[in-house]
């Protein structure tokens, strides 16, 4: 019986938390089922010259059979979603962690399985973002007007930066990085660990840890393909997925710590907001947040803030 191809698809580079979390799905599906499989990983597609958002489109039609991506792409399909975009909402990853493996996570697979053609195979940890600069120390909003920022492509990050002040702009990862070298926008927002794998901090001297929002990612799987495998494969697959899931927790909480012990304090300047210099970003972002909350279902944010 001829091997069942299973390709892997990602956007970020090889040392990232996400590549080095899907290299460890690959290993422990390859134990499990040997030669009955052949992997392949895609690390970037910016390498094949397509944009990020293009991996769900690439899983839907069958070109891939997974890949990550964060959840921001899925809020038209599934507005639940945008409670995971809400700025200063999580209070921390223990509380995010718990919401997603709780109620709140079952509730937002659910939704996924109904109204998209992908299996939720893992919820990942994207990471609390953090703001970026070439031009000046940010430590309150009135240090972000004028300034033009990165956003990824959400309505809502788009709302919350102009509350602050800034000038959004919505890049995919395909372009953000010639941007942010070029000059053409002066701010961006990402993890930590992004910030550095990408080399925005060489580009950007000014950091403000804000940790304005959390970030969540989903490891995706084509549900046709997931349906259509043996059932051993099915159970190979899930296991190596949670495994999978699990180092990319651990390696997202440690990567914060590490990537600060990296910076070279004479090439970029770390802003830790004082507890009153973060009360006025959370201030300013508050008609943003009771929006949503109105719009959104309250058991959402129960479920989210219970933990």
């Amino acid at each position: 019986m001829a091997p069942i191809t299973i390709r892997l698809g990602g956007y970020q580079p090889p040392a990232s938390i996400h590549t080095r979390a899907a290299r460890r799905f690959a290993e422990r599906l390859g134990e499990r089922l040997g030669d009955r499989i052949r992997f392949e990983q895609v690390v970037s597609v910016l390498d094949l010259g397509r944009p990020s958002g293009d991996l769900p489109l690439m899983v839907e039609s069958g070109e891939l059979s997974l890949c990550y991506m964060s959840t921001v792409l899925f809020t038209g399909r599934v507005p639940e979603l945008a409670v995971l975009e809400l700025p200063f909402v999580v209070r921390d990853r223990a509380a995010a962690w718990a919401a997603l493996d709780g109620a709140l996570g079952a509730r937002l697979v659910d939704r996924l399985h109904a109204v998209t053609p992908f299996r939720v195979l893992g919820l990942w940890d994207n990471g609390f973002r953090h703001l970026t600069n070439r031009v000046r120390p940010i430590r309150r909003p009135a240090d972000c007007r004028g300034l033009t920022i990165r956003t990824q492509p959400s309505a809502l990050h788009g709302e919350v930066f102009r509350a602050l002040g800034f000038t959004p702009r919505a890049i995919d990862i395909e372009e953000f990085v010639r941007q942010v070298a070029g000059g053409d926008v002066d701010a961006h927002d990402n993890p930590l660990t992004s910030i550095h794998v990408f080399g925005v901090h060489r580009h950007h001297r000014h950091i403000t840890l804000t940790g304005h929002f959390f970030g969540a990612s989903l490891l995706l799987c084509n549900a046709d393909h997931y349906r259509a495998w043996p059932a051993e494969v099915r159970a190979a697959v899930d296991e190596a997925a949670a495994e999978a899931t699990a180092l990319q927790r651990q390696l997202a909480a440690a990567e914060d710590d590490a990537v600060l012990a990296r910076l070279d304090p004479r090439e970029n300047e770390v802003v830790r907001l004082t507890a009153d210099e973060r009360a006025a970003f959370v201030t300013a972002v508050q008609p943003v947040v009771a929006t949503y909350r109105r719009r959104l279902d309250p058991a959402l944010f129960s479920q989210l803030e219970a933990v």
